[in-house]
C-alpha cells in the first residue's frame, strides 16, 4: 500500500459492487469518484458563498430549458457542437497532460 494510504471497509448496493467488480482497480475508481464529488461539494459552497443557492427545481428547470432548446437543433448543429466541444477538452487537457487522444 502507497505511503499514507488508509485502508477501508465499506458496504455498498449490489448493482454498485458489481461495476467495482469489472474495475481493474476499484480503489483508483472510487478514490476518483470521492475526488469528483468533493469539488462538486466546494463549488456548491463557492456558489453560495457568492449567493448563489442551487436547488433541485431550478436545475430541473435549467435542465427544462435546455432540451427545448436542443429539440430545435439539426443533428448537424448538435454533432458540430459536440465535435467543437470534445476538441476544446482535448487542446485544454493537451495543455494540462489531463487526456489523451485514443489511439487510431
Amino acid at each position: 500500500m502507497t505511503s499514507g494510504m488508509r485502508k477501508l471497509s465499506i458496504s455498498v448496493p449490489p448493482d454498485v459492487a458489481e461495476r467495482l467488480e469489472h474495475e481493474a482497480n476499484a480503489s483508483a475508481y472510487v478514490t476518483q469518484g470521492v475526488r469528483d464529488r468533493m469539488r462538486l461539494d466546494a463549488l456548491d459552497a463557492e456558489l453560495a458563498h457568492q449567493g448563489i443557492h442551487i436547488t433541485e427545481q431550478g436545475v430541473a428547470e435549467a435542465r427544462a430549458r435546455r432540451a427545448a432548446v436542443e429539440a430545435e437543433w439539426s443533428p448537424e448543429r448538435r454533432n458540430a457542437i459536440r465535435e467543437r466541444a470534445r476538441q476544446h477538452a482535448l487542446d485544454v487537457g493537451a495543455g494540462a497532460g489531463a487526456f489523451e487522444q485514443p489511439a487510431a
